[in-house]
């Protein structure tokens, strides 16, 4: 629609509206990622902001909005000498996730660049949010590759576009704004710590606030104009206070008491390197200013905390956003905090300012599953699977047990997909990507991205005497160009096949294998893949978690998963083979890596050959050239090999939980293929240790 809903009707939210204002009135903030469920007016606020903003002056004619008070010296359309001035509205610039790298930086022509000796540049998506707004809907589905380009422009406040030596530069300054659900898989720390502040929302439960929320949505959508028309005054009271407080800000004094409160807390916190106590620094300062005040407190420090760390002190997936607010008020009443900057003058207001009350929602911190006792071994000396109570496998369905918890993760050996393939960008199995080392070249399809300039030479060489020009210097034509072709790394569907049932119940073996899972789970989480989770017990198997990228999700259900009962393996064999069936109709390009968790044994509803239906379900997943791997968790003295058994029906490899870990010396598993010599037999245990010892050697 044309017309923007107003950022003052948007109903509580009072975290998000504070965060958004604090970015406009200083931009060096660094921006905001906004963290909730679907259908929370995120997207409703960003873009209500950008009617807030003041207009901008711009060189008349430069595509790049070169500020006519201080012009870019190295723009691409410059030098600018006395050109008009042109005042136009904040732009906000939205990013689309399936963005290509030349649509957000720009594009180089090579080809006339190389052909005609011209310095053709397109501008990007970068270039247009110059002195505005940018907006990444769902940043964290993002390709990684586009993300470090956008926080690298937003860091530098300039954006660099090389292609074969020849290089464009152009400044790129903006309000970085990002939204994500985490339902749908997080951002890396390293991309988080990029963001100056962030906040989570969520709908609230209070009906008259609901209410509230549908009646303005539905008289805006009736009428827009003259909605916002009611709005007006409010708008433009807040327009003024954010150009007042941009007027004040540079006035805004930091002494040494509110550096030294900034500086305890972040080392109470341990977040990693120095970026969180400038980002902290920059936002007490504008809180300050939004307030009318030209010193900080240290309500403002507190503030600034609440916004600018949560997210930092992240160190995977599985901890718990937000922060302790008890520790952090310890921490600024305790001795390390230098006296107050100044006195402290009332925070903003409640309306139009929505900087009122502590952020919600932010529970205490959660280091998450500790280790019992023991390592994630296998379960040696579990006596088998009757232990603790639970009755053996092919009695009758057992009542469900309290869920074992999870032993500490361990840094997991890395697990692939044979092949060469073309997914999504990521780190676990080989690929044709546009980003790696380059192994080839080819003909263009399309525009030219990455020139392979030898095979470019050489395909033109040739032809030099018949163009005229032997001895005098090459000529290329667009005939002769050719893109060069790149290796790199994909992401892979892991689907996880866990075995919940009474023979694997015994608490202490377990949570070795929850422990193994969620080893694997965070190898998943940085390798970029997407998870699912199967699950079977009783008489019957169950999707506990569709393919998402979101691996504390798995993490969540894994932690929770009831055990007991009898062993449908082929059921789960088999409901793992529906699942990648869709998948591949959703993403024909993401491979899958199918992980069964076992220790082999199997139970059928009806009676029956319960072993022979799981080895028949198996040969399906073989048959389709599924890559698998099978975790063998059978322990105990009597061992029957049932786990080694499937993973032959599966044409996969059987680790232990002990050969899981990266620093174990039982196995090497770098291939879920890699029990196949390269003659096509069977490798033993002796050969796979002999192999890596000699690779070692």
């Amino acid at each position: 629609m044309t017309t923007p809903y107003p950022f003052t009707a948007v109903v509580g939210m009072d975290d998000l509206r504070l965060a958004l204002l604090l970015n406009a009135v200083s931009p060096a903030v660094g921006g905001v990622l906004v963290r909730g469920e679907k259908g929370t007016a995120k997207s409703t606020a960003v873009r209500a902001l950008s009617a807030l903003l003041p207009q901008v002056g711009v060189v008349a004619g430069c595509r790049f909005s070169c500020d006519p008070a201080a012009p870019d010296p190295l723009c691409p359309d410059g030098p600018h000498g006395n050109e008009p001035t042109v005042h136009r509205p904040s732009r906000m610039v939205e990013l689309p996730v399936g963005a290509s790298e030349d649509r957000l930086v720009g594009a180089l022509d090579i080809e006339r660049a190389l052909a005609e000796g011209v310095k053709a540049f397109e501008p990007g998506l970068l270039a247009e949010a110059h002195r505005g707004v940018l907006y990444v809907d769902e940043v964290n589905l993002l390709h990684d590759h586009l993300v470090d380009l956008l926080l690298d422009a937003a860091a530098m406040g300039a954006s660099y576009v090389e292609r074969e030596g020849v290089s464009v530069r152009h400044a790129s300054r903006f309000l970085l704004v990002g939204t994500m659900n985490p339902e749908e898989g997080e951002l890396r720390p390293q991309l988080l710590d990029r963001f100056g502040l962030t906040v989570e929302v969520a709908a609230s439960r209070e009906p008259g606030s609901r209410v509230e929320v549908v009646r303005r949505r539905l008289a805006y959508d009736d009428d827009p104009e003259a909605f916002a028309a009611r709005w007006e005054e409010q708008e433009g009271a807040l327009r003024e206070r954010i150009a007042a407080a941009r007027a004040l800000l540079p006035e805004v004094t930091l002494d040494d008491g509110v550096l030294h409160r900034i500086a305890a807390t972040c080392a109470a916190f341990e977040v990693d390197g120095m970026r969180a106590d400038i980002v902290m620094a920059r936002t007490a300062t504008a809180l300050a200013a939004w307030a009318g005040r030209t010193a900080v407190t240290a309500d403002d420090v507190r503030q600034a905390a609440l916004l600018a760390l949560p997210h930092r002190r992240r160190r995977n997936p599985f901890d718990a956003p937000g922060l302790d607010e008890d520790k952090l008020d310890e921490t600024l009443a305790g001795p390390a905090a230098e006296p107050d900057a100044g006195e402290g003058g009332e925070g903003p207001d409640d309306d139009p300012d929505p900087g009122s009350g502590g952020p919600g929602g932010r529970g205490p911190d959660d280091q998450g599953p500790q280790d019992p006792g023991g390592q994630a071994s296998g379960g040696a000396g579990d006596s088998g699977p009757s232990e603790g109570g639970v009755p053996a496998q092919g009695s009758p369905q057992a009542p469900e047990r309290p869920a074992a918890r999870a032993w500490e993760p361990f840094r997991a050996k890395v697990l692939t997909v044979p092949g060469l393939g073309e997914g999504a960008a990521g780190r676990r199995s080989r690929a044709r990507t546009e980003h790696g080392r380059t192994t080839g070249s080819r003909r263009p399809r399309g525009a030219l991205t990455k020139l392979h300039l030898a095979a470019t030479v050489r395909a033109a060489a040739p032809h030099q005497r018949a163009r005229g020009r032997a001895g005098r210097g090459l000529v290329v034509r667009a005939d002769d160009l050719r893109q060069a072709t790149r290796e790199g790394r994909e992401g892979n569907l892991v689907l996880f096949v866990v075995d919940a049932s009474g023979s694997m119940a015994a608490r202490r073996r377990m949570g070795a294998v929850k422990g193994a899972v969620l080893s694997l789970l965070l190898d998943a989480y940085q390798r970029r893949d997407k998870v699912g989770l199967i699950t079977f017990r009783g008489r019957d198997a169950s999707l506990a978690l569709p393919p998402t990228s979101s691996v504390d999700a798995a993490a969540a259900r894994l932690d929770s998963l009831p055990t007991g009962g009898r062993t449908p393996l082929a059921a789960g064999l088999l409901k793992a083979h529906d699942v990648l069936r869709v998948e591949r109709l959703r993403d024909p390009a993401r491979r899958a890596l199918l992980v069964v968790v076992t220790d082999g044994r199997a139970t059928a509803a009806g009676g029956g050959d319960a072993v022979g239906q799981a080895a028949r379900a198996a040969r399906l997943h073989a048959a389709q050239g599924v890559a698998s791997v099978v975790v063998d968790c059978e322990s105990g003295p009597v061992r029957l090999g049932l786990a080694a058994s499937l993973a032959t029906a599966l044409g996969a490899t059987a680790v232990t939980l002990d050969e899981l870990r990266a620093d174990s010396i039982a196995g090497l598993v770098k291939d879920v293929r890699g029990g196949r010599t390269a003659h096509g037999g069977e490798r033993t245990a002796h050969d796979r240790i002999t192999g890596q010892a000699r690779r070692a050697a």
